[in-house]
């Protein structure tokens, strides 16, 4: 599908970002990609991709004339730009406070003056915290368990209250775990085919017992695009999930097994959340997008993994990756 006015994607320059431009590209649109400002000019994972649809910007959104001046011309915003890692939060939660909940409000505030048809703001599965029943629906409660999904929760009740007293037409995407090509290294599936493809035989982990529902990242850009484009859902907080489950032990032994790798996991104190942070089960409920779009998950954990493995395993790419640091 295609669009005579341009897409803009906020943290184009990150994991999910990289890959959801890309799509967008393939598929017709042109796009307005946003990476973060620094003093190299340097594009994250936009890096090297060249298109003559694409156009980069860099800069922030803690700034709210600039996402002002991003938004003008834009029929569609998604704004996937945060802070996202866990452990960071812990040590620096006034960053999280000002980038994800400000930022936000930022960003649907220059989608109003603008008059931008859609923004999909970017939620993700930690608001609901431990599952306290499976699989986890859209009305599952939200726990803050840690400054990280505190500040989610809240860019989320932001966009909900620009729809509701503005008329926004907003849409909460709403993804499960997220992984593939071009991952952070602080997300414990790049950390373990890192260790592993460095020659390491002592991989070293944290918490073993917690369930995951992961996506695999071509996977999720489809579910943007997807409450993107569909018609009549503004207002809604839409999960996107596979709807199963996997402990991080047999998703490490799925790993090692598809390396062909003899190794042995050992716990990094480091690695490890606060018991009452830790959110133990995850497993979304994937009806609602079902119902409403043509969405579905095309890949299993083998096929998204095997799919990762390889890109890691390109010398260029695991170059970029300090596998013998913990990163936060």
């Amino acid at each position: 599908m295609t669009d005579d006015k341009k897409i803009l994607v906020t943290g184009a320059d990150g994991f999910i970002g990289s890959h959801l431009t890309q799509l967008l590209l393939d598929e017709g649109y042109s796009v307005r990609a946003l990476a973060q400002y620094n003093s190299f000019n340097y594009w994250g994972w936009l890096d090297g991709l060249s298109h003559p649809r694409l156009e980069v910007v860099t800069g922030d959104v803690r700034d709210p004339d600039f996402c002002r001046h991003i938004c003008r011309d834009c029929s569609t915003v998604y704004h996937l730009a945060a802070l996202i890692a866990i452990p960071y939060s812990y040590v620096a939660p006034d960053s999280y406070v000002d980038t994800n909940i400000k930022g936000t409000l930022n960003m649907c505030q220059a989608a109003r003056d603008c008059g931008v048809g859609r923004i999909v703001v970017t939620s993700t599965s930690e608001v609901y915290g431990t599952a306290r029943y499976v699989p986890i629906d859209e009305g599952h409660p939200r726990q803050p368990q840690s400054p990280y999904s505190a500040t989610k929760i809240g860019a989320d009740a932001i966009a909900k209250s620009f729809y509701n007293a503005f008329e926004l037409p907003v849409v909460i995407a709403r993804p499960f775990n997220t992984y593939g090509p071009r991952q952070s290294a602080r997300a414990i599936i790049p950390t373990i085919i890192g260790q592993i493809a460095t020659g390491k035989r002592e991989i070293k982990v944290g918490d073993l017992t917690p369930t995951r529902d992961f996506n695999y990242v071509e996977d999720t850009a489809r579910g943007f695009i997807a409450l993107g484009e569909t018609p009549g859902i503004e207002g809604m907080e839409i999960n996107i999930a596979t709807g199963t489950e996997v402990s991080m032990a047999d998703t490490l032994d799925t790993i090692a097994r598809l390396m062909n790798a003899d190794v042995n996991y050992v716990t990094d104190p480091e690695r490890i959340r606060p018991s009452k942070s830790e959110v133990f089960r995850l497993c979304g409920d994937n009806s609602l997008i079902k119902s409403l779009t043509e969405w579905r998950p095309r890949f299993s954990l083998e096929q998204g993994l095997s799919r990762t493995i390889e890109w890691f395993l390109n010398p260029e790419n695991l170059k970029k990756y300090k596998t013998d640091i913990y990163n936060r």
